[in-house]
Formats: C-alpha cells, sequence, structure tokens
C-alpha cells in the first residue's frame, strides 16, 4: 500500500499533473523547458520531477548539464495501471499557453531540437 500512496501524492499537485500531461504530449524534456514552461524555478522543477520518479511514473537521463525526463518506457503495474487511466484525461486538457512557452524557449542544444 505504500507505493499506492507514494503514487497518489505523485498525482495529487497541478504542477507535478501539468508535467506529466507535457511528457505524454511532447515526449521527452529538459529540466529547463519545465522551468520555462511551467514558470517555476529550477529547484522547484527538480523537486516535483524526482517525486514523480519515486512513484515510478517518469525516468531521467543525462546529456552534458542537461537533465532529461520521459514517461516510463517500462513501468511497475500500478504506474502502468495509473499512467492507461491518467492519459486520456490529460490529453483532453487544455495546455497551450504551455506548450507556447515551450515553442519560443529553447535552451537545449540545436542538435537535439532537430532530431
Amino acid at each position: 500500500m505504500r507505493n499506492l500512496s507514494e503514487l497518489f501524492k505523485a498525482l495529487s499537485d497541478e504542477t507535478r499533473l501539468q508535467m506529466l500531461a507535457l511528457l505524454l504530449r511532447r515526449g521527452e524534456l529538459c529540466v529547463c523547458e519545465f522551468v520555462e514552461a511551467l514558470g517555476i524555478t529550477q529547484s522547484k522543477a527538480s523537486r516535483h520531477l524526482r517525486y514523480l520518479a519515486h512513484a515510478g511514473l517518469v525516468r531521467d537521463r543525462r546529456e552534458a548539464v542537461w537533465v532529461y525526463y520521459r514517461v516510463r518506457p517500462d513501468p511497475d503495474a500500478d504506474p502502468a495501471a495509473v499512467l492507461d487511466a491518467i492519459g486520456p484525461l490529460l490529453a483532453g486538457r487544455d495546455l497551450a499557453e504551455l506548450e507556447r512557452r515551450l515553442e519560443a524557449f529553447s535552451c537545449v542544444p540545436a542538435t537535439r531540437r532537430a532530431g
């Protein structure tokens, strides 16, 4: 039950839900992109992303000074079930302003943006 509790705690915050919605739409984002899109500090973005990672919902990878997050491709059973249920709910949300901010911002290498 503890893991299930952590999973629902991770989803109980609007910022984390926005992050998850963006990841489901975009595939992978750098922490700096969350900072710009959500108008939060780097430390706050990293803290929220750690919540999602500890709940088994996202995975990170490092590339030079950038840290990228994406939805886990291989979640355990509980996170997988939650992602299956919440995915359509998040897909229906209006994220136009967050998407606009992402399009206007670039802190990552041009090679990543092109590919």
